[in-house]
């Protein structure tokens, strides 16, 4: 396997980037080197996916030993200071959606709306870890196709 298209599936599977920065990379590159599109979209979506389950697990485990370290516990007391405000908002407006809220969050193709925000968004909430996993993967799925389907559109008119 390519060296770039790795680098790409890790871009891909990192915060703030996930699959909206990496995927139209990917696939310029795939473009480029005639591989195959959907062999890419495919490794930039299950590296996307598999990180809902590497976060709950941080989350769940890992995070509570981290937070004896003042260093992670400053970082993390701010990150939640910036997220409450999102996280509020967001059970405010849709509480009633349930799930599909969660999914339709995730779905949205813009930073900050991805796998990580959604898994801790489910995690802070203590939503069921099934169904939200279910939804952010879902919403992964469908941020995935818009942004291929963008990415091939702006590729396309030029």
């Amino acid at each position: 396997m390519d060296w770039d298209i790795i680098f790409y599936i890790i871009l891909s599977a990192l915060p703030i980037v996930e699959l909206r920065g990496g995927l139209p990379l990917a696939i310029n590159y795939s473009i480029e080197n005639n591989l195959p599109i959907s062999l890419v979209f495919l490794l930039i979506l299950l590296s996307n996916i598999f990180v809902i389950f590497f976060v709950f697990y941080f989350l769940d485990n890992l995070h509570k030993i981290f937070l004896k370290y003042s260093w992670y516990k400053k970082f993390f007391n701010f990150y939640m200071i910036k997220m409450q405000k999102k996280i509020d908002k967001f059970e405010n407006k849709y509480s009633t959606l349930g799930f599909l809220a969660l999914m339709i969050f995730v779905a949205i193709p813009l930073p900050g709306t991805g796998a990580w925000t959604g898994c801790f968004v489910s995690w802070i909430l203590g939503l069921d870890r099934k169904k939200s996993i279910f939804s952010i993967a879902a919403g992964v799925l469908i941020a995935g196709i818009l942004v291929l389907l963008a990415t091939l559109g702006f590729l396309m008119f030029f």
